[in-house]
């Protein structure tokens, strides 16, 4: 087993459990408790447990935010999703990228010699944009949040609504059949609900491991998303509220 899938596995078991303890960890997945200690380090620094004396507790969720370059990463979701998002680019048109991880892999992954409008709020997005030629980028600006490196803000609003695109690609830090899409800042929460109005068509890009967390700030609802790429991962059982909801849903 891999570093990230034992951490996946580790997060897992402290959801369920309440807690985990280093030294049945290791004798579960034979290794050592160094090697889980560093797992659990991991998952802390991505917000997504506390470390505790001996082991570590779930983290809550309404109260912190892991910042980008600290998040836990599912690479090879993430990469199948990025992958799939590219024939949902419509041709010669126009899109919104959103902040977010899964997303700023999309941007890499989209060809150099397309023809393409793209508008972006996320200044990793527009990095790894700026030198295609093909593309006519727009960068909306505001305030920079350090965590998540995207503009937010009255400006970055003013923007938005003065643009009608084909498509914006979405990202979300949680989502529930019932709960929507939420984040844990306000201030994004009105950016990406001003996305969301200025696009024809929304592609929300999310690996299966958000699905069932939710976050303080609620910024829409599953039924205002056309389609939904998501990993293999998620539960039969959410992927048929999901699909009840109106919203396709392809898993890679």
């Amino acid at each position: 087993m891999y570093g990230p899938e034992r951490q996946q596995e580790i997060l897992r078991l402290a959801r369920e459990a309440g807690r985990v303890d280093v030294l049945s960890l290791a004798d579960r997945f034979q290794v050592t408790a160094e090697t889980v200690r560093r797992d659990l380090k991991a998952l802390d620094r991505a917000g997504l447990v506390r470390r505790v004396h001996g082991g570590a507790i779930p983290a809550g969720r309404l109260d912190f935010e892991p910042d980008s370059g600290a998040r836990l990463t599912a690479a090879d979701e993430k990469d199948r999703i990025a992958a799939a998002a590219l024939a949902e680019l419509p041709d010669g048109g126009s899109v919104v990228l959103d902040a977010g991880s899964t997303v700023a892999r999309l941007a890499a992954a989209i060809p150099v010699d397309i023809a393409l409008t793209v508008v972006t709020h996320a200044l990793p997005v527009a990095a790894r944009l700026a030198d295609h030629t093909g593309i006519d980028l727009h960068l909306v600006g505001g305030r920079v949040r350090h965590r998540t490196r995207a503009a937010v803000d009255a400006w970055a609003l003013r923007a938005y609504a003065e643009i009608r695109a084909d498509v914006l690609f979405l990202a979300t830090n949680g989502f529930t059949a019932d709960g929507g899409l939420t984040t844990p800042d306000l201030a994004e929460a009105a950016v990406k609900r001003a996305a969301m109005a200025a696009a024809r068509r929304v592609v929300l890009l999310a690996d299966s491991a958000k699905c069932g967390q939710e976050h303080f700030a609620r910024f829409g609802s599953l039924t205002d998303v056309d389609l939904l790429i998501t990993d293999a991962g998620l539960a039969p059982a959410h992927k048929a509220a999901i699909e009840a909801a109106g919203t396709e849903v392809v898993l890679v």
